[in-house]
Order: structure tokens, then sequence, then C-alpha cells
């Protein structure tokens, strides 16, 4: 058993992040050839009416596709 915290398994299939993974300037981060972005900044909702809401919720799932992280179909 190993005593580190990040490590790849023998084969090469599976690697384990106990520590911090720190993307450096110029990296980037990947999944299924596309890369994924830190999501823009969704003001929190004050919506009083469920119109408003679902206009409030549109604009997040919007921008979490933008980022690459939730698939657009």
């Amino acid at each position: 058993m190993s005593n580190v915290k990040n490590y790849t398994e023998q084969g090469g299939e599976k690697t384990i992040i106990g520590g911090e993974l720190e993307i450096s300037s110029g990296g980037k981060l990947t999944f299924t050839g596309a890369e994924l972005k830190p999501a823009a900044v969704q003001a929190d909702s004050e919506a009083t009416t469920i119109a408003g809401t679902v206009a409030d919720f549109n604009a997040l799932l919007a921008k979490l596709k933008a980022a690459g992280l939730m698939a657009s179909e």
C-alpha cells in the first residue's frame, strides 16, 4: 500500500487524487474531447414569480452548458 495521496493504479486505468489537483496556467481539463471551464457567474435569484424562477434557472442551465459542465443534448 502506498502512502502518497495522488497516484495512478497499476495498468494506468485509474488515477486517484487524494490531495489537490491544480491546473496551472495554460493547462486544461477535458472530458470526451471537450474542454471543461468554470461556469459564468449566475446571480442569486430574486424572482417573485414562477416565470421569473424559470428564467433564472434556464439562465443557469445555459451557463453550465456553455462551460461544458452539462451536455446540451
